[in-house]
């Protein structure tokens, strides 16, 4: 089984543009707040299941501009942290939380990432925002155990603060037979053909909300 998390430290802050009909400083934001796998790590830029949302949102002409916040390496305390100025800087209208990987890496307690989660759920509500929780698995070797009550902190999170939930950002990607042939060598991160698959399992709780 392949594990799905990072400690890297590359930083990806990208935007895409807004539909054409739409000037990109009038159109409202869905600010993406995640870590390496929407950060785009080891990949050209705009192959990224977040760019590629984008570029969705102005087929489907929906008129929406994608802020990617996203920084690889960061836990859902540093998504916390920095959630305030994103939150002041850009007033989003949608805000997706895709976080909590790297804090079952670093071996975090589950209770500080589900409060966490819950604060920055709660803080994108305040300021206006709808919002998106994006779930996350651990490989079997973590325990059973510990993988149910993981899996099940998003779950939670989300009923709490009333979003919408991604159950598992990378439902067929790594459930499949070839799964390691979707992965970088550091069989750590999905390589570019596996993002569409990332983004149609985004896709159905974030399209409600457009």
């Amino acid at each position: 089984m392949v594990a799905h998390f990072s400690l890297g430290v590359l930083t990806s802050w990208t935007s895409g543009l807004a539909a054409a009909a739409t000037p990109a400083n009038e159109a409202p934001v869905v600010l993406v707040v995640g870590d390496s796998l929407s950060a785009e790590y080891g990949l050209k830029a705009g192959d990224g299941w977040v760019a590629l949302l984008q570029a969705r949102l102005a087929t489907q002409k929906k008129p929406y501009r994608v802020v990617n916040a996203s920084i690889s390496g960061d836990t859902t305390s540093g998504g916390r942290s920095r959630l305030p100025a994103a939150l002041r800087t850009h007033k989003p209208a949608i805000v997706v939380l895709e976080l909590g990987g790297n804090d079952a890496l670093r071996g975090l307690p589950l209770t500080s990432t589900r409060e966490n989660l819950l604060a920055m759920a709660r803080a994108a509500q305040q300021a206006g925002a709808k919002v998106v929780v994006v779930g996350m698995q651990v490989p079997p070797n973590y325990g059973a155990s510990y993988a149910r009550d993981f899996e099940g902190l998003f779950t939670d999170v989300a009923k709490q603060a009333k979003t919408a939930l991604v159950p598992f950002l990378l439902k067929g990607v790594v459930d499949r037979a070839d799964a390691m042939d979707w992965f970088q060598p550091d069989r750590i991160h999905p390589l570019a053909k596996a993002h569409p698959q990332m983004l149609d399992n985004v896709w159905p709780a974030l399209k409600p909300l457009l």
